[in-house]
């Protein structure tokens, strides 16, 4: 294999710090009547000794992943943000915005333009807003670099993502997925932002994914102040868990199989104990915990989805169909792993024929320690 080379500073000295093995692609949902075996390619982290961005080895996946319906915790974030960059002063009256989206789906632009400001698909505007989507970016440099460049003089860059700190306290190693080609500590970014004349002027932070954080930024001299308060807490967070040393990352690639055999261990005694269970929600994060326990239909006989993009598929790599959510109230569960855990309120809301007929919801991300009460 030739050696890495960082996505953002393109330097060549760093660490792997989380090895899934070969995987299937976690973005291809194959067809029900596709028996397989998938391909499988190889799943791992590198964290680049030089600028400390977390990122994707390799990736020689081509992703295709059926569009998601976007989750009311989602929509409600959003919301919360845009309100929150509002009441900063850091909006302007009017003016341009452009979005980089995510292709999970999503947009701020409704909300955005409910404020006065104008979507515009191309060229300079005041306001550039990416809410998860740099991440999607192969080349990470250039990426940042074609933002920059778009954000008008005295505009905004706004940036949302998944916190390091986060995946490596919570032990998210399954954050880990083909597509997905940056993991961002606040530390790594400031770095990165630097390389195109942008400084950090302040950030919030939101539950949604355990941790994620709202970063805003601008060109170096525009900002009246430089970093706030909260860019130095995030800053002194990320140094106590430790998101530049690869001894950091011990925890989260030893949780691997532990987490992975508690989920077999569960299904695999609600089995024997003649409980009927099924999943629900067919994300990217689910596929590799599902490969690695080793579940099948056999042991989990459906994962429902609320998008029908995917009903009638299957979760890669393994037997199970993914089925529309007609299947709660028909199949009358005991208990309904949930594996986005976000999702816990809205599904409550939408589905109470599950808790209604004795069933539970199940937190896939903490079995083995506790379930949703």
């Amino acid at each position: 294999m030739d050696k890495p080379r960082c996505r953002a500073c393109r330097g060549s000295a760093g660490d792997l710090v989380l090895d899934l093995g070969q995987q299937p692609a976690c973005d291809y949902f194959p067809r029900l009547d596709d028996p397989g075996p998938d391909p499988v390619y190889p799943l791992q982290m590198w964290l680049c000794s030089s600028c400390g961005l977390a990122q994707l080895l390799a990736d020689p996946t081509v992703p295709e992943e059926p569009k998601g319906t976007e989750p009311a915790a989602l929509v409600a974030q959003a919301a919360d943000a845009v309100q929150r960059v509002g009441l900063a002063g850091l909006l302007p009256e009017q003016g341009v915005v452009a979005e980089y989206g995510s292709p999970h789906g999503g947009s701020w632009l409704g909300l955005l333009a409910d404020r006065g400001l104008v979507p515009a698909d191309r060229g300079p505007a005041d306001v550039i807003v990416d809410c998860f989507g740099f991440m999607h970016a192969a080349d990470q440099q250039r990426a940042l670099a074609e933002r920059a460049t778009r954000v008008a003089p005295g505009g905004l860059l706004l940036l949302q993502y998944h916190a390091l700190s986060t995946i490596i306290r919570q032990r998210q190693w399954n954050a880990l997925r083909h597509g997905h080609f940056a993991y961002y500590s606040t530390t790594a970014l400031v770095a990165m932002l630097a390389t195109v004349g942008f400084s950090p002027r302040t950030a919030w932070q939101f539950d949604l994914y355990g941790g994620t954080v709202l970063l805003a930024a601008s060109r170096r001299g525009e900002a009246e102040t430089g970093p706030d308060d909260t860019i130095r807490s995030l800053l002194e967070d990320d140094a106590r868990v430790g998101v530049c040393a690869p001894g950091a990352f011990a925890d989260l690639q030893r949780d691997v199989q532990a987490h992975a055999t508690a989920l077999h261990d569960w299904l695999a005694g609600e089995r024997s104990a003649g409980r009927k269970v099924l999943g629900y929600g067919a994300a990217s994060r689910a596929v590799a915990l599902l490969c690695h326990a080793h579940v099948d239909r056999e042991l989990l006989p459906a994962v429902v989805d609320a998008s029908p993009a995917k009903q009638g598929l299957r979760m890669p790599g393994t037997d199970i169909p993914v089925t529309d959510p007609a299947q709660l109230a028909a199949s009358r569960p005991d208990a309904v792993v949930l594996f986005v855990p976000d999702l816990l309120a809205e599904v409550r809301g939408s589905f109470p024929e599950v808790e209604a007929a004795g069933g539970r919801w199940v937190d896939a991300e903490a079995l083995g320690s506790r379930s949703l009460q």
